[in-house]
């Protein structure tokens, strides 16, 4: 079989999905790998690097799709690639299909079988665990007088208390931003709704770490004397009610920071807005924000060097033993099946989106077979499912 590796075209995307290295594996394997021109360069991975292990570099993304059976990428599929797309091609990428209708209508549209990346990570995306390291350190960089901050320091100076940080959230992504803030002395509080990850956050940092329910009354009580705050949280789509008030970003300090990473529109926080790497913050009630959707883009090598070891073994699933099989050995790769042929699969898009959906367990026939547990993606569920004789073989 044949992959694409597709350029990231995003606004201040500089990832690319598969390193030299790996693809050398799907090669090994018999597979040939395509490459669209400079589609590793941002990242710090050359054309000549990918020829070096037997990929063929294309000129134009075009090209690309036509030679492959599957194409790859990190980021969403652009509308420019929408006609692109056909009934016979595997796609594999960062979809975020509850959000993105119109993506998810052209995936429909050309009956192509999609697969949604942040859906497919057993132990967690290392995007999350990227984006929660680097706007750590982001946060800091926006602390500091010079670049508009209050001009705290992390672990304070003699007489002088280190700044007091709140991170909402304590999966992948606080985690990541936690061991950063802390090493550098930071006086950290975690909120988190699961009692046993705070526990195990408590005995890792041998109460070193302040822990917190997160609920929207206690995070009220603290936020005021945040130097900053963090949002982390994986917030349920579709959910009216916001974790952080704008009444509560206005209890802050002046010039206090406030970085978004889970970056949802109606999200957590009342008062985001999406930023870009060009133009990454604003003001709100005196609080400095910075709302950049794809952080991880801002440390491009070792990001896609730790991207590309999650997801090449997707790749030599699909390509070895073919989709049916594939979702049957590994639940997580079924759960992030987003459309298989013109129907949708997704059951957090059927819920915020009301439109129809069948299982992938269905579609594919293979309810009776010993399948690869996984948990839900999400809480949202759907019960809007498309009559059975219309996928019905």
């Amino acid at each position: 079989m044949n992959l694409g590796i597709l350029k990231d075209t995003k606004i201040g995307e500089n990832r690319v999905i598969l390193i030299p290295s790996d693809a050398k594996s799907l090669i090994a394997a018999g597979h040939k790998v395509y490459v669209e021109k400079d589609a590793g360069k941002s990242a710090g991975f050359t054309d000549q690097a990918y020829k070096a292990i037997g990929a063929e570099i294309l000129e134009t993304k075009e090209e690309v799709f036509e030679k492959s059976d599957m194409v790859a990428k990190v980021k969403e599929i652009e509308p420019e690639e929408y006609s692109l797309l056909r009934d016979d091609l595997m796609v594999y990428t960062c979809i975020h299909p509850a959000s993105h209708p119109e993506e998810v209508q052209a995936l429909l549209k050309s009956g192509c079988t999609a697969f949604t990346a942040e859906d497919a990570h057993r132990f967690g995306s290392p995007n999350c665990e990227a984006a929660g390291k680097a706007g750590a350190i982001i946060g800091l960089y926006y602390l500091m007088n010079t670049n508009g901050g209050k001009g705290v320091f992390p672990s304070g100076l003699g007489a002088a208390p280190g700044m007091k940080v709140l991170i909402l959230g304590g999966g992948n992504v606080g985690k990541g931003a936690l061991q950063v803030l802390h090493n550098v002395g930071a006086w950290c509080t975690v909120a988190d709704i699961n009692i046993g990850t705070l526990r195990d956050i408590n005995q890792l940092y041998k109460g070193g770490v302040h822990t917190i329910l997160s609920s929207q009354e206690r995070i009220e009580e603290v936020i005021g004397e945040m130097d900053l705050v963090l949002n982390c949280v994986k917030w349920p789509k579709g959910t009216k009610k916001y974790l952080v008030t704008r009444e509560m970003v206005a209890s802050m300090e002046e010039n206090s920071v406030l970085v978004d990473i889970s970056n949802d529109e109606e999200g957590a926080i009342e008062t985001f807005r999406e930023t870009t790497h060009e133009n990454p913050i604003y003001k709100e009630e005196g609080v400095i924000h910075y709302c950049v959707s794809n952080i991880p883009g801002a440390i491009a090598k070792t990001t896609s060097v730790a991207y590309s070891a999650s997801v090449i073994p997707h790749f030599l699933n699909l390509f070895n033993h073919g989709i049916k099989e594939a979702c049957i050995r590994d639940g997580y790769l079924r759960r992030a099946m987003c459309t298989y042929r013109g129907f949708l699969t997704h059951e957090e898009t059927s819920a915020i989106q009301n439109i129809p959906w069948v299982s992938p367990e269905d579609i594919l026939e293979i309810k009776d077979e010993s399948l690869d547990p996984a948990p839900p993606a999400t809480v949202s569920r759907s019960k809007n499912y498309y009559k059975e004789e219309l996928w019905k073989k």
